[in-house]
């Protein structure tokens, strides 16, 4: 398969109509590339935030309410654009209010047949939890699909073993993100990167880019797109197998072949995931005595 990853800029929308061609460029232009699987990074979704005007998109509680009352209409789109171009699309995430609780950070998998799912965040950052008060949603799930089974991570959540190895039946991880600097950037990366190592597998990370004044969720940006596999047989030395140019937007693509990797799951020159179970738990406290 080919899969596209976004390094995606927010705009400020004046109308929906301008949101609908801004998604139909995107969306074309990788289908138009071949692309059979598009990802599309984390809170994208926060510029909807705008057609509600400057004070409202400024505003940390009002935007992310905005954003929710708007993700019925953009799943529509996105269902539409899906089935018109016979693509599955990760959807750029979105604050969502699910029931009374407090939001979720969630991010909609669309399939070309017209079904849709959903994967919430699990672990939430300090800004999430101390100024947005963005709460942890549902479990994770695998997305058993035509171009094999997927998990996603969305941004903080790659950066935590366990949640990867829960995935470890996935052939892509897929890792939307929205990183405000260069630190942040790379930490997700890395995160993106070892997940694909220790369960040899694909992770594909989407990233946020640009600056946007207008808000105080999603002002700074720093990312590029990323496709990643273990550094092993049948994939590049350094495990990457594509990358963007930072902070530029635009599609990333790579050509990701499943026989890969079972291969390498298979009779890699490790087999990190078959060997997960061996990690010893105890810990030996050792003094040292001064000389």
């Amino acid at each position: 398969m080919k899969v596209a990853t976004a390094a995606y800029n927010l705009d400020w929308i004046e109308s929906w109509a301008q949101y609908e061609d801004k998604l139909d460029r995107w969306v074309s232009g990788a289908a138009g590339q071949g692309a059979e699987l598009l990802v599309f990074p984390e809170y994208g979704a926060m510029e909807l935030s705008t057609l509600d005007g400057a004070e409202v998109a400024g505003d940390l509680e009002r935007s992310i309410r905005v954003v929710s009352d708007r993700m019925e209409e953009a799943q529509a789109l996105h269902q539409r654009l899906a089935q018109a171009h016979n693509v599955y699309i990760l959807g750029a995430s979105a604050p969502v209010v699910d029931g009374p609780g407090r939001p979720v950070n969630r991010a909609t998998f669309y399939a070309p047949n017209g079904r849709l799912d959903h994967q919430d965040k699990q672990i939430m950052t300090r800004f999430e939890r101390e100024d947005w008060d963005i709460a942890p949603g549902g479990p994770l799930k695998l997305f058993d699909t035509a171009l094999g089974k997927i998990g996603v991570l969305i941004c903080y959540d790659s950066e935590f073993p366990l949640l990867g190895r829960a995935l470890s039946e996935a052939d892509l991880i897929l890792v939307p993100s929205c990183t405000e600097a260069l630190a942040g950037y790379w930490r997700v990366r890395i995160g993106a990167m070892s997940r694909a190592l220790e369960n040899q597998c694909v992770s594909v990370m989407a990233s946020l880019v640009g600056n946007n004044d207008w808000s105080e969720a999603v002002d700074m940006n720093t990312g590029t797109g990323g496709i990643f596999g273990p550094p092993d047989k049948c994939f590049p030395p350094t495990g990457v197998l594509a990358e963007g140019t930072l902070n530029k937007p635009g599609w990333t693509y790579a050509d990701v072949d499943l026989s890969a990797i079972a291969e390498v799951r298979a009779d890699g020159h490790v087999l990190n995931r078959a060997h997960w179970a061996e990690q010893s738990p105890r810990v030996d406290s050792v003094t040292l005595s001064t000389l």
